[in-house]
């Protein structure tokens, strides 16, 4: 199991997301379960991101909804931790 971490941009933006469209909180939930059991799930379709984005990832709850991570392990333990950066439509995100 991976442990998530939030930063307050993703909570913020949690927030936004989860009041414009209530029905979504599920899927966002799903997602995450399905991150922190396993990371390469194929169907969180989870590219590395370039450009100004370069050096985090991408996982995909639906159509229109991204979520933006970054990966790291904890340098006692070698456990991954999953920094969740921000999330939201992909014009919003990318």
């Amino acid at each position: 199991m991976r442990e998530l971490v939030l930063t307050p941009r993703f909570e913020r933006s949690f927030r936004r997301v989860v009041g414009k469209h209530p029905a979504v909180r599920a899927q966002i939930e799903t997602t995450l379960r399905r991150m922190t059991a396993d990371i390469n799930d194929p169907r969180l379709k989870t590219p590395h991101l370039s450009g100004h984005l370069a050096g985090l990832h991408a996982c995909t709850v639906n159509y229109d909804c991204r979520i933006v991570f970054s990966k790291q392990k904890r340098p006692k333990t070698d456990a991954e931790v999953l920094i969740l950066v921000n999330i939201g439509t992909h014009d919003e995100v990318y």
